[in-house]
This record gives C-alpha cells, structure tokens and sequence, in this order.
C-alpha cells in the first residue's frame, strides 16, 4: 500500500490546498479532454468523476465502460488511484483509457488531493 490514505488526514490543510493547486493544472493538462469532474457533468470519451472517491469501479449512472472496469469491483480511494494513476492498463486489463498514467509520485499525489476535492 502506497501509504497515501494513512498521510492525507494529517496533512496540513495548506499542503493539501497547494496539492490540489497543482493536482487542477495535471486534471486541466491530463484528464480534462476526457473527464468531467462537476455534479451533473456530461460523460465524455471518459466518464464524469463527480462522486468518484467512495464509489466502486464501473458504477457511473448513463456511461459505457468495459467490462475489465465493471468485473475490478474495488472501491475508488486515495490509494486505490495512487495505484491506478501510475499505470491504469497494468491495474486494469482491459480498461479503454489510453492514459499512459503518472509516473512521479508527487503528480499522483496532487492529482488524487484535486480529485478528492473537486469530486465531492
């Protein structure tokens, strides 16, 4: 385990607000022309990720995803993305993201603390 879940709570809250400072410039350069992360945001080539953290894989109302995603059936949590986010086609075989993922730990970081905030 990445330790991602243990850290978050006792982050200062101006970490996490820098974090996800930087985690909304990596959605906006990465994500953003494939996800939504708003309530009520339209599906794209990807799946609205409003509600994301809590949720399990495959679940998003009115969006198509294959069945790799659907049958993975863990819950979406800081760790479980820290894992995802680094190399989504090892995590999930046969999922039909083409992100090629994150590499540097501190990218992931800041993105999951964006997604944590900005999908609630």
């Amino acid at each position: 385990s990445s330790g991602i879940n243990a850290e978050c709570p006792l982050r200062p809250g101006s970490f996490l607000k820098m974090s996800a400072k930087a985690g909304a410039k990596l959605f906006k350069q990465r994500c953003e022309q494939c996800h939504t992360v708003e309530a009520g945001g339209k599906h794209k080539t990807g799946p609205n990720l409003n509600g994301l953290i809590g949720r399990k894989t495959g679940q998003q109302p009115g969006f198509s995803y294959t069945d790799a995603n659907k049958k993975k059936g863990i819950t979406w949590d800081a760790d479980t993305l820290d894992v995802y986010l680094t190399n989504p086609k090892k995590y999930i075989p046969g999922t039909k993201m083409v992100f090629a993922g994150l590499k540097k730990k501190k990218d992931r970081d800041a993105l999951i603390a964006y997604l944590m905030k900005s999908t609630k």
